[in-house]
């Protein structure tokens, strides 16, 4: 790993993307303390794998539920009609015979 100070970074940016391009990582300082990290992409996306681990335990531990993605059709049917009265007429006599 390359490290380099603000200041080169930015006046050799191009230099050190083609270093990243090919495997390499560079850390950069800001007077001296590490601020960020130039990684190659590949890497970036393993990210989404330590996502997916931590979802898999979370999953094993109870504490979440994934979905599959499907449901069942009965979901998409009508449900039952109602029947008798609405109930907003029900409320409307009411208030009107002082209830």
């Amino acid at each position: 790993m390359k490290v380099a100070n603000l200041a080169k970074a930015k006046n050799e940016l191009s230099r050190y993307v083609e270093y990243v391009r090919r495997g390499g990582r560079v850390r950069i300082l800001v007077r001296g303390v590490p601020a960020a990290e130039l990684v190659p992409v590949s890497v970036v996306a393993s990210k989404d794998v330590e996502e997916e681990a931590e979802l898999r335990e979370l999953e094993r531990l109870g504490i979440i539920r994934r979905g599959t993605g499907r449901f069942p059709r009965e979901l998409l049917r009508p449900g039952p009609r109602a029947r008798g009265t609405p109930l907003s007429e029900i409320v409307i006599a009411e208030r009107k015979a002082g209830w």
